[in-house]
């Protein structure tokens, strides 16, 4: 997903909901560990997004995301 155009579907404060970004960085979140006979959850991916019309960097899961597709004319 690096380097994918995404629109945010989350608004957070200073991004509203619909604003674009590209992908440029993908890493792995912490494994939350459960009590013994309980299976562990998977550890999240988290993308850190370029946003458009911003000079800054934030952090999103994948369900926050949704990938634009661009068409060539």
């Amino acid at each position: 997903m690096i380097g994918k155009l995404v629109r945010i579907n989350r608004a957070s404060i200073g991004v509203p909901k619909g604003t674009l970004g590209l992908v440029v960085r993908r890493q792995e979140g912490a494994v939350l560990c459960k009590g013994k006979g309980e299976e562990d959850l998977p550890a999240p991916v988290i993308y850190t997004v370029l946003l458009c019309g911003h000079k800054h960097e934030r952090r999103y899961l994948v369900q926050d995301l949704e990938v634009m597709e661009v068409v060539k004319v």
